[in-house]
């Protein structure tokens, strides 16, 4: 096989080297012919019939906004929803008359707060401390004890919220006056009990028939207020608050 011979290529030319001493050629202005436009040939460029195409009209301006017609409020129908609620008489009155109301209303709330307060203030007030009278019949000093009231020998039911007593056996069967215990001139009397500086008042609803002359059995609403139930027995004074049939020795 033959080996190709390489053709050696042409040696660079070396760029012209333009300074100060060498300055570039300048191009000879004067003999540069201007460039001419040829015409175009009318037998080589016939003219043709298609006719210049029109212009294209702008578009219409958009119509202008309907104008609403006016609204008169009085011809409206009230909304049938809205037809059947009609608004509150109160509403409707003049303003002094709201304001007399809502007075009227603020001055009764406290009024009734003030009574409520005061009740609450007398009540406690009588169940704290009093002393025990001595016109009466008494002072007496005995035992306390708690039992739960039921139907009592005076014919009266009671709970243990009850601020009621019963009295001893001896007592009540002295003062009876007949063989109804129900018409029993004790049942119904009121009674001071005292222990330190608390006491409470209490009603004869009961008899006691473990109860000593001077003893007392009460709810325990009423033990509560004067010692711990967990006591059970504690000593009392006591005195009647309306004169009684009988007297205590």
């Amino acid at each position: 096989m033959k080996q190709k011979q390489s053709i050696p290529s042409p040696p660079p030319q070396p760029l012209p080297i333009y300074n100060s001493t060498y300055p570039p050629p300048t191009p000879d202005v004067e003999n540069i012919e201007p460039l001419k436009m040829s015409t175009p040939d009318p037998q080589t460029h016939p003219p043709t019939d298609i006719p210049k195409r029109k212009p294209v009209p702008p578009p219409p301006p958009p119509p202008a906004p309907a104008a609403f017609p006016a609204i008169d409020e009085d011809k409206l129908e009230p909304h049938p929803q809205t037809a059947k609620w009609p608004p509150a008489k109160w509403t409707q009155l003049p303003r002094k008359k709201n304001r007399l109301i809502l007075t009227s209303i603020a001055i009764a709330i406290c009024l009734l707060a003030l009574i409520i307060g005061l009740a609450v203030g007398l009540t406690r007030h009588s169940n704290r401390n009093l002393p025990l009278p001595t016109t009466s019949g008494g002072p007496y000093t005995g035992d306390l004890t708690y039992y739960d009231p039921a139907l009592g020998s005076c014919g009266i039911t009671s709970s243990n919220s009850d601020l009621v007593c019963a009295v001893s056996h001896i007592l009540f069967d002295a003062a009876s006056t007949g063989s109804n215990p129900n018409a029993n001139p004790l049942c119904g009397m009121k009674v001071r009990v005292k222990r330190g500086e608390a006491s409470v008042d209490v009603t004869v609803v009961d008899r006691c028939t473990g109860c000593a002359v001077k003893d007392l059995d009460v709810s325990r609403g009423v033990f509560k207020k004067l010692a711990d139930l967990d006591l059970g027995r504690v000593s009392v004074d006591w005195a009647w608050l309306e004169e009684a049939p009988v007297s205590v020795r």
